[in-house]
């Protein structure tokens, strides 16, 4: 069982950079179905196993966040819903929802964005990984190319409050 690492990593690698920036576009394609920008993916032995993006919207269903998605896709995919040796790769720091899968995935490792100080669940609000009273820990870390993932979170929510803006102004 590994450690749980709640900082940056010191040393991200070029696979880490690219298995992120494959989630980054799975949340440019959340954005284009009006989502919240949050992808996510899967990776065994470094290749993908499994994608998804934010669509709790699309799907009228509150548990389709983007890792949820993804680990559904993998497990569908290898035939096993536990996903020993995985690694996820998401945007955003992860929800209690999906933290709560990740655990019963097993999980080797999670690797997020940018941290969400509302509702994240690695560290910012509350931190099941370490939790020695579970029966499997995950190593996590953040921090992997968090400005830009950012950079599409405040993007979407900026148009979104314009949007609403212009709504309101040819109501009123």
């Amino acid at each position: 069982m590994s450690e749980v690492v709640c900082s940056p990593a010191p040393d991200w690698t070029d696979a880490d950079a690219g298995f992120m920036r494959e989630a980054l576009a799975e949340a440019a394609r959340a954005c284009a179905l009006g989502e919240v920008p949050v992808g996510a993916v899967v990776v065994i032995d470094g290749e993908i196993v499994g994608r998804g993006c934010n669509q709790p919207i699309t799907l009228h269903d509150p548990s389709a966040h983007a890792e949820m998605l993804a680990l559904r896709d993998a497990a569908q995919r290898l035939g096993n819903y536990r996903l020993p040796g995985a690694q996820l790769y998401v945007t955003l720091e992860p929800c209690l929802m999906c933290a709560g899968a990740m655990l019963h995935a097993r999980l080797a490792r999670i690797v997020y964005a940018t941290t969400d100080p509302k509702t994240g669940a690695a560290g910012s609000v509350i931190n099941p990984f370490p939790d020695r009273r579970l029966n499997h820990q995950t190593e996590v870390v953040g921090g992997l190319l968090a400005d830009e993932a950012a950079a599409q979170l405040r993007a979407f929510f900026r148009a979104r409050r314009e949007a609403e803006k212009a709504r309101r102004a040819t109501a009123g």
